[in-house]
């Protein structure tokens, strides 16, 4: 029988739509726990029929603690505030349907959170099963940012101990209640769908709050990245989802960093720029490297127009 610690009440929350059989892999997860959560939390859409659906089969775990939190509005944003809302824990740890968090998952962050009374947010590793392999890898920097903007995620490859971290990912992430009391994600970050980077913004802004992050590796769950029932399908170029995931991050970083930080981020991320979000010599480079000229600068013009609703949207 899973035990439960009695100092901290955990609360795991999991938004999800339409993925059915992924979350019915995440809830046997959570039932092999050798630390029971208190409760966890169900986000689902009222119109998802398969969710529903698939939640009153027989099969699910029946000694779960199993509830059901309805949300009308699209997106994760609404759905992981409609589970901050909903829960009742102490700590509340997120993770995604499409996500199998190992058997000690719950211990570990229970015990974290308990071991230190100024830790406000904890984030693991998340091992992620693509096309059928598992993205293996060593890397010892692990979600920073510098005062410039530029972003080192890793979180799927990080090892070595627990450490101090600027960022979380939101596949497996858990925050103190008391952290995030008045907080919530930001609704003013595009998409329909995953809305890109909102687990960005929501760390970053518990770190400004005067709160620890951190990230440890034994943390740890396995990820099997899932379709996507918006415009921002994985590996496969849009519009309108590279628009709002770089607006989201360009959002983030224009109210986040300094002032001279957030010039010398403009700078070169429209200069610049990284291999997903290319600036102009970036994408030029790439357009060379492999082919593709017009989808290249295409990328980089797209950005710059991100650009510019974001610096709007911050200055209002």
């Amino acid at each position: 029988m899973p035990l439960r610690n009695p100092l901290l009440k955990v609360s795991v929350i999991v938004p999800t739509y339409r993925r059915p059989a992924d979350l019915a892999r995440c809830l046997a997860a959570l039932q092999r726990q050798s630390r029971a959560p208190d409760e966890v939390i169900v986000i689902a859409r009222g119109d998802d029929a398969m969710t529903h659906t698939a939640l009153r089969d027989p099969a699910l775990p029946g000694t779960l603690p199993l509830k059901v939190a309805l949300v009308d509005t699209p997106g994760q944003v609404a759905a992981l505030n409609r589970g901050l809302d909903a829960a009742s824990g102490d700590v509340l740890a997120i993770t995604d349907d499409d996500a199998a968090p190992h058997a000690d998952w719950v211990a570990r962050i229970a015990a974290a959170f308990e071991h230190d009374p100024r830790l406000g947010g904890l984030g693991g590793r998340d091992w992620v099963h693509e096309k059928g392999r598992v993205l293996d890898g060593e890397r010892q920097r692990v979600g920073k940012i510098t005062a410039a903007g530029m972003i080192t995620g890793n979180h799927h490859l990080g090892v070595g101990d627990a450490r101090e971290v600027d960022i979380l990912k939101g596949a497996n992430m858990s925050y103190r209640r008391d952290a995030v009391r008045t907080l919530r994600f930001d609704v003013r970050l595009r998409g329909t769908g995953a809305q890109v980077h909102n687990d960005m913004a929501f760390s970053l802004s518990v770190k400004h709050a005067g709160w620890k992050l951190m990230y440890d590796p034994r943390v740890a769950v396995d990820h099997y990245p899932a379709e996507r029932f918006d415009d921002d399908q994985r590996f496969k170029f849009n519009d309108a989802a590279f628009y709002n995931a770089s607006f989201n991050l360009r959002l983030i970083m224009c109210e986040t960093l300094t002032p001279s930080g957030r010039w010398a981020f403009v700078a070169y991320s429209t200069l610049i720029g990284n291999r997903a979000d290319p600036g102009f010599v970036r994408a030029l480079s790439l357009a060379f490297e492999r082919g593709g000229v017009a989808l290249a600068l295409r990328k980089w013009w797209v950005g710059l127009r991100a650009m510019r609703g974001a610096w709007q949207e911050a200055v209002r």
